[in-house]
């Protein structure tokens, strides 16, 4: 696993007073990543700059084993959908955006910054997200009124997705045709429809649920990062989507959420309090024990009861899976 926060070399008293950007890298990891140009200027002038654009796409393939699932191309930013089978996301990134500004820069003139800052990047969680998200990248040139449908747009991914032949040998379309049918033809018709269904049509789009600025994925996915690629990661002040995602729910919360769902069955909820307690709050078992009035090895052995009855009662394990949900959908309020 490759954690990658802001670049730490050489920073200046201005970098060190601002919030930096949360990068989570590991490998098989999938991104949305978005560019835009600096002060929201326009990065493609020309359709020579778009083609010399997806040459440095096809070259991340090549070099860095980026895998490209969606692309999108507007005049003053771009969409990618991307996974990173190495774990390298900052090369991949560097390498994109570094070959383009060079290539705009010579061709025009010109110096200094092209793109507005750092490109934003949001950990996907894509099996629950894939679907939804291709859509909303692939509907970006109607909801800009550029036009009617996203099979008159040259510059994005689409078309690829729904004929027979790919536009480019490097893009990867069938992890997500799959989820629309058996055979490609199947599969192409899907997601055209898929997609037609929400033209002309107002929607929520995936990225408000986007969590922390950081990671888009269910209350299952985002434990699953925070445990495995953030676990002993300190607070960082500099680093708010950090503080948000490693901040555990306390006994009281827990116990709130809990009382709501089992209100009516006083025996349940005390040991769901405690199941729930020994994995999240990161409290010793001592502390836990103290606050129930009971010793650490009852602690273990009420989440381990609660944990074999959960295996063989649906119900139970559907309420507890709702309260987990509630105690980080809350978070990402805060």
């Amino acid at each position: 696993m490759r954690y990658c926060m802001t670049e730490i070399k050489n920073i200046t008293t201005k970098d060190v007073q601002m919030a930096r950007a949360l990068r989570i890298e590991f490998r098989g990891a999938y991104y949305h990543i978005t560019t835009r140009g600096n002060e929201r200027k326009n990065i493609f002038k020309t359709d020579k700059d778009r083609e010399q654009f997806l040459s440095y796409l096809k070259s991340a393939t090549e070099r860095y084993g980026a895998v490209i699932h969606v692309y999108c191309l507007m005049s003053s930013h771009y969409h990618l959908l991307l996974q990173t089978p190495m774990g390298n996301l900052s090369e991949i990134m560097r390498h994109i955006n570094g070959a383009y500004t060079t290539y705009f820069n010579v061709k025009r003139q010109r110096s200094g910054h092209l793109f507005q800052g750092r490109y934003k990047a949001i950990l996907i969680d894509m099996d629950e997200y894939a679907q939804e998200l291709s859509r909303y990248i692939h509907l970006n040139p109607v909801r800009a009124g550029i036009v009617d449908r996203p099979e008159g747009y040259q510059w994005s991914s689409y078309l690829s997705y729904i004929r027979h032949k790919k536009q480019h040998e490097w893009l990867e379309r069938d992890f997500i045709l799959r989820l629309f049918g058996k055979g490609q033809s199947q599969s192409q018709r899907g997601y055209k429809k898929f997609v037609k269904d929400m033209i002309e049509k107002q929607y929520e789009s995936p990225l408000q649920q986007v969590f922390a600025s950081t990671i888009l994925g269910s209350s299952g996915f985002i434990m699953k990062v925070q445990n495995k690629y953030l676990k002993g990661r300190e607070p960082d002040k500099n680093l708010p989507a950090l503080k948000q995602i490693t901040r555990k729910p306390t006994i009281e919360k827990i116990s709130r959420e809990v009382e709501a769902v089992f209100k009516d069955d006083a025996l349940v909820s005390r040991t769901v309090k405690l199941y729930l307690c020994q994995r999240y709050t990161g409290l010793q078992l001592r502390v836990i024990g103290e606050y129930f009035g009971i010793g650490e090895s009852g602690v273990c052995q009420a989440s381990r009861r609660l944990d074999l009855k959960m295996k063989g009662d649906s119900g139970l394990q559907k309420k507890v899976d709702k309260i987990k949900g509630k105690l980080w959908l809350s978070r990402m309020k805060t």
